[in-house]
């Protein structure tokens, strides 16, 4: 592209700068494992892992080298009662070589230390709907090291096999983020728009508010989900969100008998809130301080807003003792408290009269996780610095698909502020055993080494990885063909125990084939066109197999057949159509 080019020569005319703790590493000289968490002295030592983990006994053995210990008063009770989610406080080393000195043995094996303690996630409202979406992944110990690492500052990389749950990582990550650090902003790049939409489909699965997404570029249309994240789809999202929140403050003003007209704009209904709510939600308070906390039905009886929320289920407020009356109604006040703070965030948008300006805000001011690929980024370079575009954290996915200039160009998105650059960490999330960036002309791809990811780059400098090392998509058959490549790849429990992986597939000998096809009347492959690579006999060959696999039962979308030439895609269409498409017992 022209673009990425220009974008490229502007780059080499400005005064970019990368983050300190990452200069030395991207130069390829000094220590590469600077920039791992473990070496940043802003590391995070207490992490909240919110949904991560299912119940205390997957929390365990996730911790392999650490000794857990539960904090307080729960470490009286039983692992099924200590309940997600956990705050996990890890013991640095500077108390491990305390420990080691005062044992006289510089270099004994000092277990480290967790601590957890089960957090009290607040409710947000009397709703169902307010019930939050929880991660169902059960991670293994390399993936939960993965995430914590990633939640830590720092460069953090992460190798991933087939099928070993990349994606989970790096959703779990971006969701962690969001809920530790709600001020700062996560930019997600991908080589493929087809990546990208996987990774919104399982984002908009977990517990992240949707009006904070954001989807920039094309390839949004191919979203499996009735959802626009593109930047007009969310600006729609956030004037119908606007209507529907004002329909709340306008039940709201009627169920509180307050005259006027309050609710036609943001501004006026924060008017609103802070003459007519605030001052009931603080008397009502203050009668509560008043009693302190002896009379449990005064918490009901005094509650200002029992109109408000009758169409919730009933009891409104109920429970056995009286914290648990007081969290009710306090859950009711989230709710209410949440109406006016979302009319804030949307507030920008109703000031803004034009598309493109509001489009603009949602990108530089509202969204909090923004996704593009690294074309469109080298593409839109120049539009986002000057729009004052920032963000704090990048995660990219298929990063060794993706050329080196090309994986650095969004690291530089967003101009220094007083010379430095507010990126906080980079995750790159890759496999350097498949496929690699696609270069064309051969000189570029021989002579500069021009295929070679930054990732793997980083890999082969000795940066430190985390490979992940259990798979959950093949039969440990097919897995033994390639698990030789990667250091200790394993199979999840399921691969080795659901009947769907120990059943033989009926009609094959073996669960993996490699076929020798014979040249066909002395004719074998040939290109009709330059670079249109197609072979009959192995087109003829396969489409038997499936008329084959259709005729003992197997249903048509339980079975793919993959090429790796256009030519020979459109060949394989050709054959079926021919072969199969006129008989129903076949079919496309």
């Amino acid at each position: 592209f022209k673009a990425v080019l220009e974008t490229i020569r502007d780059l080499m005319n400005t005064s970019c700068v990368v983050p300190d703790w990452l200069h030395d590493i991207v130069l390829g000289y000094g220590d590469p494992g600077s920039a791992h968490y473990t070496n940043m002295v802003n590391n995070i030592p207490e992490v909240n892992f919110n949904d991560t983990f299912l119940d205390f006994d997957h929390l365990r053995p996730s911790f392999p080298n650490y000794e857990v210990k539960v904090e307080g008063e729960f470490s009286k009770l039983p692992p099924s009662e200590l309940l997600p989610p956990y705050k996990v406080t890890f013991e640095d080393i500077k108390a491990i070589n305390m420990k080691r000195q005062s044992s006289g043995d510089d270099k004994a094996q000092i277990p480290r230390v967790i601590s957890v303690m089960p957090v009290q996630a607040e409710s947000r409202g009397p709703y169902p709907k307010n019930i939050p979406k929880k991660n169902q992944v059960r991670f293994t110990p390399t993936q939960v090291e993965a995430i914590r690492a990633g939640v830590n500052p720092g460069l953090t990389m992460v190798v991933g096999p087939p099928g070993t749950g990349k994606t989970d990582v790096a959703v779990q990550i971006i969701s962690n983020l969001y809920h530790n650090f709600p001020e700062q902003r996560t930019l997600i790049v991908t080589h493929s728009n087809q990546a990208l939409n996987q990774l919104f489909e399982k984002i908009i699965a977990l517990d992240v508010d949707e009006r904070h997404l954001l989807r920039l570029g094309h390839g949004e249309e191919a979203l499996e989900t009735d959802k626009d994240f593109s930047r007009y789809g969310r600006v729609n999202y956030v004037l119908a969100k606007r209507m529907e929140l004002l329909e709340e403050v306008s039940r709201l003003q009627k169920s509180l008998g307050v005259a006027g007209d309050l609710t036609y704009t943001c501004e006026t209904a924060r008017y609103f809130y802070l003459y007519q709510i605030s001052s009931r939600w603080e008397e009502y308070m203050f009668k509560l301080r008043e009693d302190q906390h002896k009379t449990i039905s005064m918490i009901s009886d005094l509650f200002p807003f029992h109109v408000f929320f009758a169409n919730a289920p009933t009891p409104l407020i109920s429970g056995s003792n009286y914290d648990e009356h007081y969290e009710c109604a306090m859950s009711c006040w989230r709710y209410i408290q949440d109406i006016f703070t979302q009319l804030d965030e949307v507030w920008g948008c109703e000031l803004l009269r034009s598309g493109l300006d509001r489009t603009r805000y949602l990108c530089v001011k509202e969204a909090k996780i923004i996704a593009m690929t690294c074309t469109h980024a080298a593409l839109k370079r120049q539009e986002l610095v000057q729009l004052g575009f920032k963000y704090d954290n990048i995660l990219m996915e298929e990063s060794a698909q993706i050329l080196e200039i090309e994986t650095f160009i969004p690291l530089l998105l967003q101009t220094p502020q007083d010379g430095v650059n507010r990126l906080k960490r980079w995750i790159m999330i890759g496999d350097h055993h498949q496929l690699p960036p696609v270069v064309k002309n051969m000189a570029f791809e021989k002579f500069s080494n021009m295929e070679q990811s930054l990732f793997t780059r980083f890999v082969r400098l000795g940066v430190p990885t985390i490979d992940l090392d259990a798979q959950g998509r093949s039969r440990p058959s097919i897995c033994s063909l390639y698990n030789w490549r990667y250091k200790a790849l394993g199979n999840l429990p399921h691969v080795l125990n659901h009947r769907d992986y120990q059943t033989a597939n009926p009609g094959f000998s073996y669960d993996y084939q490699l076929i020798n096809v014979p040249d066909f009347n002395g004719m074998g492959e040939s290109q009709p066109s330059p670079f249109f690579y197609q072979n009959l006999a192995e087109a003829e060959y396969i489409v038997a197999v499936y008329m084959y696999m259709r005729l003992i039962g197997y249903p048509a979308e339980k079975i793919s057949i993959l090429t790796t030439y256009n030519g020979q895609k459109s060949l394989l269409k050709d054959v079926c159509i021919a072969r199969c498409a006129g008989n129903p017992l076949i079919g496309m």
